[in-house]
């Protein structure tokens, strides 16, 4: 792949690793944050710094955002980027939006003359920083197939979902169904102990019967059980309670506008609500299992 100019937004837990990764590829990035430590970090890297939006993306083959909301992303690419990036680059939102905000961005990128794709990101900040994320993409199939190999330089799955916003789309029902799931997984580990059940011999037996889950058998909520996971480390690290309560609340939303039951995302959305509150949100998603059976504290 020939190398790129790349202008880098939103250089976060996540937008670092992935800035880092493309400068480590040999790409020519110039990155932008509004935070002067993250941008410190990614010189270090090896991107350049940037004064502004603008400036990052002035003379980019390709765009690169990775923000926290629908209302980051719709301000930078209206008021910084869509009047300063060339007609000619691609624009490739990695944030994790709403669906409605994603097309509108998509449509008025698309009204200037310019390609734009969503692509937001499953695995996480440890596989952000080794270039192993998942991507869900969205967008024509021209502009996919110009972003893929700038995509694959930061994962090591980049999988096309359909028209503008399917990314998006994918992203958001996939973390409803994990997150519904794993709350049934915890209250079944908790039902086991306070049945007496020795908890290893029920992962033994649930693992290879139809209860089986990813939840489960990958990201076990109870420590010492299955392969190691957040709960071997008291709940830390992997992926925070409150940025699942984040895509929970999106699938909800997105299936109020399209007129969807979700009674088991709507549920999941209150309970990590309720965990967040009790102040759980730092906590591994899979620390809910503290929730349910009473044994959460500060």
């Amino acid at each position: 792949m020939s190398m790129a100019t790349i202008g880098f937004i939103g250089l976060g837990n996540m937008g670092g690793g992935m800035a880092a990764n493309l400068a480590a590829k040999g790409h020519d990035v110039r990155a932008f944050d509004l935070v002067r430590e993250a941008l410190d970090r990614a010189e270090t890297a090896g991107c350049k710094a940037a004064a502004s939006a603008a400036e990052a993306v002035g003379n980019a083959d390709i765009v690169v955002s990775m923000l926290p909301a629908g209302q980051h992303v719709r301000t930078v690419y209206e008021k910084e980027i869509f009047g300063a990036v060339p007609l000619s680059a691609l624009l490739i939102d990695c944030s994790t939006i709403d669906v409605g905000t994603a097309r509108a961005v998509s449509a008025a990128a698309q009204a200037k003359g310019l390609a734009m794709v969503d692509a937001p990101v499953s695995g996480g900040i440890a596989a952000a920083n080794a270039g192993s994320l998942t991507f869900m993409v969205g967008g024509s199939a021209e502009s996919f197939a110009r972003a893929e190999p700038i995509l694959a330089a930061m994962g090591k799955a980049v999988i096309y979902a359909g028209a503008p916003g399917s990314g998006q789309a994918a992203k958001i029902v996939n973390n409803m169904m994990l997150g519904a799931n794993m709350i049934a997984t915890c209250e079944g580990f908790a039902l086991a102990q306070k049945l007496g059940l020795d908890l290893q011999t029920f992962f033994d037996i649930s693992s290879k019967a139809s209860g089986q889950s990813w939840s489960m058998t990958s990201y076990c909520p109870v420590p010492g059980v299955g392969p190691e996971s957040p709960a071997d480390r008291d709940y830390d690290g992997g992926f925070a309670a409150a940025l699942m309560l984040k895509d929970l609340k999106l699938a909800v939303e997105a299936a109020q506008g399209v007129g969807a039951s979700v009674p088991m995302g709507g549920h999941a959305e209150s309970l990590y609500q309720a965990f967040a509150n009790l102040g759980g949100g730092g906590k591994d998603f899979s620390a809910i299992i503290k929730l349910l059976d009473g044994s959460f504290s500060r």
